[in-house]
Parts: structure tokens; C-alpha cells; sequence
């Protein structure tokens, strides 16, 4: 990409795209094309292809999506599978039919088998069964992948794709009903300390391990690979179409909810709900392709933390509830 050249971020508002806008901002990029559901449906085709028609994007990042937490993709199986892959139909054929120099597909780390062997390596996809409680999204962003793949084998298409760990920071969802783990536990510990209660409910055993990775450095990772990574477009390979994006280490829901504990600065207990499900055992992603393509991430889970916390104190008029 050149600093001239006209990038739409589809899905700005969210999490990733937020921060995808305010990296490019940042680095000094001009010519920013965003949207919302104000500005058109991405479910609809004929709104999604008039949106490019009128704007003639060089550069797509698909971030928009249908997303939450393990109860709201429990709940809500059939939403997550079909608004995401109307999106993602609708946006990767419009790039294509609107010749998009290229896109970037976001996807999850949740694409990965349930039992995949830990690290998680690209080459992973498609080798086992997935988690059930979010089966339905994952089912829906491996369709993304190889709708990257088929477009570029077919197409001659320079369509890639980014598979991020779980991602925190900065706008995120603080709703209790549909939030991720991280962003729940601040609120949690948080109105735990005002009310000065003396415990705090967390569901499962706490030993399920994850990955966390502030969205200021995804944002920074996607950018990056918009500008490093190509996609080859004569392979029938999965794994060749995208790449993991995380921090290569991972931590124990115990430990996580202590961490935020001890930033928040709740003086009660933590009690465990163990008839609530865990969700995938570990997830940790291999990192070694998008470091070796001369990546890292800037900040420490101790300071992202801090720093989400530091903005969700900043902006309880106006976080999503």
C-alpha cells in the first residue's frame, strides 16, 4: 500500500477495525474508506456491490463479523453462520468483481481443531474436530479462507487471510451476554470491587490455557501483512492462504482472571462455576511464519490489561454494555 492509496476497513467500528483505522492513521495513511450499518448492510449483495461501485476501494480489510463469547455463540449458532458467510460472500465476490488489488480476510484461531497438537500451526486447519460451542463460526471463517484460495486459483485474486489470537484492548465488548473472557473479567472484577462484593462467579475450572494479544498490536500485525505477506495464487493449500497472528505464549484462565484481579484491585474471592463448560482445552498459535516474515508484538499482557482497564474507567458512558 502507498500512503495515497484508497483502503476501506469493513467493519470499523469493531474492535479490530478500530484499531486497524487508528494504525493506519497513525502511520500515515490518507485516504480511508470505512462504513457502517448506517452506511449499508454488508449482508446485502446489491448495497455491499453499489458500495464498491461508488468507491472503488484499492485495498479491502474484512473485519466486520458477527462475534462474541462461548454463551453467545452457544446460544446463537444459526446467526453466526449465516451472517458471517453472507458478509464474507458478499465482500470477497465484490472484490473480485471490482478488481481489489488486495484483500485481507480476518479470521480466528478457533478455525482449529479442538485436539490440535499445541502450538497450532496453519498447516493444522482441517485436521480434526472443532470445539461445538462455536463450531458454527469457525465453520464460517474456514469458508472465508477458501473462498481466498478458490478466488485466487481461479481469479488470479491476491486475497489473504490473518488468523489472530484472542484479541482484547481498546472498544471492546463489556456486555456479560456476549463478551469475550478478558473484557468480561474486567467488568466483572470491577463492579465487584465498587459494590465491595465478596466474591466474583467465573465459569469452568479456570485451567483452560489461552493466548492473548492487545488489538493495538493486531492491528499493527494486519498492516503489516497487508504490505508483506502475498498470497500464492496457483496453490491448492489451505495453509498457504493465511497466516496465525498472536504472541506465542499462553496462560491459564487462573492465572489471567488473578491478573486482572490484582489491576483492578478486587479484594474478594474468585469462585469457579465448574458445571460451566471451559471451552477448547488450549490454544496457542504457532507465530513462527509471521515471525520470520519480521513481525512482534510491542506490549506485555500486564500492560494491555492495564491499559484496557485504563480505558474502560474512561469510557463506561459509552462502552458496550
Amino acid at each position: 500500500m502507498q500512503l495515497h492509496s484508497k483502503v476501506y476497513i469493513a467493519g470499523n467500528k469493531g474492535l479490530v477495525g478500530s484499531a486497524i483505522e487508528r494504525a493506519l492513521r497513525q502511520q500515515g495513511y490518507t485516504n480511508i474508506l470505512t462504513s457502517d450499518i448506517s452506511t449499508f448492510d454488508l449482508t446485502d449483495p446489491k448495497a455491499t456491490d453499489a458500495f464498491f461501485d461508488e468507491h472503488k476501494p484499492e485495498f479491502v480489510f474484512l473485519a466486520a463479523a458477527k462475534v462474541g463469547g462461548i454463551a453467545a455463540n452457544d446460544a446463537n449458532p444459526a446467526d453466526f453462520i449465516r451472517i458471517n458467510l453472507q458478509i464474507q460472500t458478499n465482500m470477497i465476490d465484490a472484490c473480485y468483481r471490482h478488481k481489489v488489488t488486495k484483500l485481507l480476510f480476518l479470521g480466528s484461531s478457533c478455525i482449529y481443531p479442538r485436539d490440535a497438537p499445541q502450538p497450532m500451526c496453519e498447516e493444522h486447519l482441517l485436521t480434526g474436530k472443532l470445539e461445538l460451542t462455536n463450531d458454527a463460526y469457525a465453520i464460517a471463517k474456514i469458508a472465508g479462507i477458501l473462498m481466498c484460495k478458490s478466488y485466487n486459483r481461479q481469479h488470479k485474486t491476491n486475497f489473504i487471510a490473518a488468523m489472530p489470537t484472542n484479541q482484547y484492548g481498546q472498544g471492546d465488548n463489556f456486555n456479560l451476554q456476549g463478551s469475550h473472557v478478558l473484557p468480561a473479567m474486567i467488568r466483572k472484577f470491577h463492579e465487584g470491587k465498587v459494590a465491595d462484593q465478596p466474591t466474583i462467579e467465573l465459569w469452568g475450572t479456570g485451567s483452560a490455557k489461552r493466548e492473548f494479544l492487545l488489538v493495538e498490536d493486531t492491528a499493527d500485525a494486519l498492516v503489516f501483512l497487508m504490505n508483506n505477506f502475498n498470497a500464492p495464487q496457483d496453490s491448492k493449500l489451505d495453509e498457504d492462504m493465511f497466516v496465525n497472528v498472536g504472541v506465542g505464549k499462553d496462560i491459564s484462565i487462573k492465572e489471567v482472571a488473578e491478573l486482572v484481579q490484582e489491576i483492578v484491585g478486587f479484594k474478594g474471592q474468585i469462585v469457579w462455576n465448574t458445571k460451566m463448560p471451559d471451552g477448547t482445552p488450549r490454544k496457542l498459535l504457532n507465530v513462527d511464519r509471521l515471525t520470520k516474515l519480521g513481525w512482534k508484538p510491542k506490549h506485555s499482557l500486564r500492560e494491555g490489561i492495564a491499559s484496557s482497564y485504563e480505558w474502560f474507567l474512561a469510557n463506561q458512558d459509552r462502552y458496550r454494555r
